[in-house]
């Protein structure tokens, strides 16, 4: 099997969660390999300064401030792409978010925010792709980042909804396969599945550099932003019959 990503050069791919962590790894790797990356992200000024520095490589990186958790700032973001730039390719369903909460008398405004963040924007993002590739007969790419998470509950404390919102992910990528398989389209799906990431989810989500889950994450074999990164250009790099439907990926030595 030939690896190759000539095929995606100078097309346009949507990275969702852009500003930091895997989302910004995502990006940078794109734009190196000379795509017209998209980066959504509420944080939309570092994903401005992640394009500053990226001046000089093959593509080039667009920011657009959306807020995943708002129909309609996905929807006037696909729009601003598709007037700016053109029919999206490649989408790379990365905004995910995990709150300190839990089940027992947890938040309900923090389960939402992930349930929205975590399920129902990857879903919206996805339809849209998809009918712009459809109406463009683009034989395009979507990547859900997922989690080890959502295919076994870790024994974290305080994880409440996250695992849930995972396992979504994990039956979404099955349903949007055969529901693409139904309709005759060859939009290739594919769920990447960390172990634990050495990002800013912690810090981001509100917990304290004290708190148990970080201690906890101390104490673990962590992976780096890029190792996801090349993953995901792995799947991308795949001939057109090749579909990469799920790749886990796990630090040496991790006990999960």
């Amino acid at each position: 099997m030939v690896l190759s990503m000539d095929r995606w050069r100078g097309k346009v791919a949507i990275v969702t969660g852009a500003s930091a962590g895997i989302g910004a790894a995502i990006a940078e790797q794109l734009v190196k390999e000379g795509l017209q990356v998209v980066g959504f992200a509420r944080r939309s000024e570092r994903v401005e300064e992640l394009s500053k520095k990226l001046q000089n490589k093959k593509g080039k990186l667009h920011a657009v401030k959306v807020d995943m958790t708002k129909e309609e700032d996905i929807l006037r973001g696909f729009k601003w792409v598709s007037d700016n730039l053109g029919p999206v390719h490649i989408l790379i369903n990365n905004a995910g978010i995990v709150q300190n909460t839990n089940l027992t008398d947890g938040d309900t405004d923090k389960w939402k925010k992930v349930l929205d963040t975590n399920v129902l924007a990857l879903c919206i993002a996805t339809r849209e792709a998809v009918k712009v590739m459809k109406e463009n007969k683009i034989d395009g790419h979507i990547v859900h980042i997922n989690s080890i998470a959502g295919h076994i509950v870790p024994n974290f404390p305080i994880v409440n909804v996250y695992p849930a919102s995972k396992h979504a992910v994990t039956a979404l990528t099955e349903t949007l396969r055969q529901e693409l398989n139904h309709l005759g389209l060859k939009i290739k799906i594919t769920s990447v599945s960390p172990g634990a990431v050495a990002t800013e989810i912690l810090e981001v989500n509100e917990w304290t550099a004290d708190s148990a889950i970080s201690e906890a994450f101390k104490k673990m074999p962590l992976l780096q932003s890029e190792d996801i990164a090349d993953s995901v250009l792995y799947a991308l790099s795949t001939p057109p019959q090749v579909q990469v439907h799920e790749l886990t990926i796990k630090p040496v030595g991790e006990a999960l």
